[in-house]
């Protein structure tokens, strides 16, 4: 659970939904309960995502809801149930686990058990078809035998009945309840023509629909059957994902070995790796140095060599070299845990577009229950007999698939979301796949983001005066006030000085001043003396001036994208110390990219303008939002969207949080193992750019395959159902028999799903 003031947030399994109107109908429901604030639910991964005021209402009323509704539901982060149903440790949940399995198995028992009763009855309706001559025992107890085989079939497949009645009764009916009144009407008409056959024997015999009602249901079972299996494998990154995580590990104790459940680590603990061994939670090297496959959290197809000081990644897999390490994170902390709840979340969320296909499928059922209606009404008011009418009723309820609807948005959201997981990009909603695709302008935060944020003092400039005589003096004091700051231009100052073995001096009054640098008091030859280092704004609002330096040697050292920073003392000038961040890999490569895209970019840096230029004209930036506060970067983000602008801000996912907010979709760097969960939608876990490229083209191909399962889906049901009623009789004499209309509802389900998983192979 998460809490936010009194709401929380939780994610609930459910159980019983059979189309996409069960969607709303459940939505509906908890939606007029007092007290809850949103209910999103998602048909493709059985899962609603509630957040409500603990204060009016609990989760226990808000199963009964769901329970009143016609469903189950039980709630997914519960560790004892993801105990039971995952056997993995720290609450990392299987997205409905052995549950899954288990719904397959019995659908595929119910389908296999219906076929049997099947086969002979399809036999014989095709034998009579073909004109085969029957023994005469089996000529008189045709009927009767169909009767048997058919209700055989149906207790089979009685659950879709059962399911069927029960919405009906709600008024709340489904695609059951379709199945249901289409079959029951087709069995109990045949069973009311066989009873008076039975009592009133006739010569001619009557024509009886047993077998229609038997093979749709067979039909609908096996589309059941096949759509459980099919939606079991779209979520198959997650069960990868937690497959990584090992049950045991090995820990040295007081000089000691111990193989210990994974359950029982803290943190703190040394950890013994072996080769072959996979690595069970994060955590830090202290000894012995590898080669680490980090392939299934990163993306990375390399192994990684790690040494002492480096990071290492729960669920990874040590390649070669025995190593020990220190536990870092341990349970839920850990980055494979992160990872999982990021792809569980982004799996079980809706994209804006599903709205449509809810709304349509929410009134779908009973439109196509007064189409069927209308259509039975209509032939018999043109003559036609029952048995005609009767066909094309059972035929338009059974064509009839409100299940595509609600599959094609979901299911490509899952393989989508996934198939970036598996490359190091975590996408957090559905939202965010669909955004990703329509950005036409990207902002890159740059230090950290473009350049590596690991900064290098490169030159200084100095004054001479009372006490300063070289550039030593410059440092010494540069140094000795940054040593207290933990910006990256502030580490560049201080390891330079301990690599010139300078001694720093104690400061006093110490204060960061955002945006413009730092201040603080050094006593120098027994004075206290007010220190200022920062940019140029900073020395104007002092009024410093910086005149005292050679201006073109300044201008030179900013037009080469170093950052001038300037060191005043006693309210004088005294001297300048220049920095340059090196630019991150591949860096020019996802900026060329992003523009034969069509996309513009744009740099965004609180760095004085000759350095965002520098910088710009280095990678061929189109746009340049130069010497920009922190506070200020999410208005700038707003001054672009407000000229039609669709944004993506890129950032290091902390101090560029309120842009990344503002943007119409935030993309944070994943900083290793720090990832920056609560900041962007999308998180590149490897830090390389090109991967807001590969976002882009992520969501633009699920995106695409999203469109070609709705066309598919509308398109279906609205050539389908018209077929279905017999349309194209009066001009081709043609006439849609129902068990090949229940085929047809069947595979379109499958063909939508089979659609989606060609995403799997797909390479980004």
């Amino acid at each position: 659970m998460e809490k936010s003031n009194n709401n929380q947030k939780i994610i609930l399994h459910l159980s019983g939904m059979h189309c996409a109107s069960c969607v709303l109908n459940i939505e509906n429901a908890l939606k007029k309960e007092e007290g809850i604030v949103t209910a999103e639910v998602n048909f493709a991964s059985e899962k609603a995502k509630i957040e409500f005021d603990q204060e009016k209402t609990n989760l226990e009323k808000i199963k009964l809801v769901v329970k009143k509704a016609g469903y189950e539901a039980h709630e997914a982060n519960e560790e004892a149930a993801r105990g039971q149903e995952t056997g993995h440790q720290h609450g990392i949940a299987l997205d409905k686990g052995s549950r899954a399995e288990k719904e397959i198995k019995k659908l595929g028992a119910r389908f296999f058990t219906a076929l049997f009763f099947a086969v002979p009855l399809f036999l014989l309706m095709v034998m009579k078809i073909l004109g085969v001559n029957l023994p005469v025992w089996l000529l008189n107890d045709e009927i009767l035998i169909n009767f048997i085989l058919a209700t055989a079939v149906i207790s089979a497949a009685f659950y879709i009945w059962t399911s069927g009645v029960k919405a009906l009764l709600r008024l709340r009916p489904d695609m059951n309840s379709l199945v249901f009144i289409g079959t029951f009407a087709a069995y109990a008409y045949s069973l009311i023509l066989a009873v008076g056959y039975w009592f009133y024997p006739q010569d001619l015999m009557p024509e009886t629909y047993f077998e229609t009602s038997a093979i749709i249901l067979v039909f609908i079972s096996l589309g059941k059957y096949l759509e459980a299996i099919a939606r079991g494998k779209t979520s198959e990154a997650i069960k990868k994902l937690i497959g990584l995580q090992p049950k045991e590990c090995t820990v040295i104790r007081e000089g000691e070995e111990f193989k210990l459940p994974i359950t029982q680590l803290q943190v703190g603990d040394i950890v013994l790796v072996r080769p072959g061994e996979k690595i069970p939670v994060d955590g830090l090297v202290v000894e012995g140095n590898s080669f680490v496959d980090e392939a299934m959290i990163t993306g990375e197809s390399m192994p990684v060599h790690k040494k002492i000081r480096d990071m290492v990644i729960g669920g990874t897999i040590n390649k070669t070299g025995a190593f020990r390490f220190k536990a870092e994170k341990v349970g839920e902390a850990t980055m494979l845990a992160q990872i999982i709840k990021i792809v569980e979340e982004a799996m079980g969320s809706k994209a804006p577009i599903q709205l449509l296909a809810d709304k349509v499928s929410f009134y779908f059922v009973p439109v196509v229950m007064l189409i069927a209606l209308i259509s039975l009404t209509t032939w018999l008011a043109l003559g036609q007999p029952l048995s005609f009418a009767l066909t094309t009723f059972v035929a338009v309820l059974v064509i009839a698939c409100p299940c595509v609807l609600g599959l094609a948005t979901p299911t490509a959201v899952m393989v989508g979301t996934g198939l970036g997981a598996s490359n190091g990009i975590l996408i957090k909603s559905a939202r965010a796949l669909e955004t990703a695709r329509k950005i036409n302008t990207v902002v890159f935060d740059k230090t950290g983001t473009l350049t590596k944020g690991e900064p290098v003092l490169t030159d200084i400039l100095y004054v001479t005066g009372p006490s300063f005589n070289n550039e030593k003096d410059v440092l010494q004091i540069a140094a000795s006030l940054e040593n207290n700051s933990e910006h990256p231009l502030a580490s560049a100052i201080v390891k330079k000085a301990k690599e010139n073995n300078a001694q720093l001096l104690s400061v006093e009054n110490f204060q960061a001043l955002e945006g413009q640098g730092v201040e603080g008091s050094i006593k120098l030859q027994n004075d206290n003396l007010k220190i200022l280092l920062g940019n140029r704004s900073l020395m104007q609002d002092r009024g410093i001036s910086i005149d005292l330096l050679d201006q073109q040697e300044v201008e030179k050292l900013e037009n080469e994208g170093k950052t001038v920073v300037f060191l005043a003392m006693a309210e004088k000038l005294t001297g300048l110390l220049a920095i340059a961040d090196t630019l991150k890999d591949y860096s020019q490569e996802a900026i060329s990219s992003l523009q034969k895209l069509g996309k513009k970019v744009a740099i965004i840096t609180g760095d004085n303008k000759r350095v965002a230029d520098a910088i710009a004209r280095e990678l061929n930036i189109d746009y340049v939002l130069a010497e920009v506060l922190p506070q200020g970067k999410s208005e700038e983000i707003k001054k672009l969207q407000t000229k039609g602008k669709i944004v993506a801000a890129v950032g290091d996912g902390i101090n560029d949080a309120p842009m990344l907010a503002q943007a119409d979709l935030g993309i944070a760097l994943g900083g290793g193992t720090d990832i920056a969960m609560e900041t962007g939608e999308i998180i590149l876990v490897k830090n390389d750019l090109r991967d807001v490229v590969r976002a882009i083209a992520l969501s633009a191909y699920s995106f695409k395959k999203i469109k070609q399962n709705l066309f598919w889906a509308f398109f279906y049901n609205l050539a389908g159902i018209p077929i279905a009623a017999g349309i194209l009789y009066p001009f081709t004499g043609w006439l849609l028999n129902p068990a090949i209309a229940a085929s047809a509802m069947a595979l379109s389900s499958v063909s939508v799903l089979a659609n989606v998983l060609i995403m799997k192979s797909h390479k980004i």
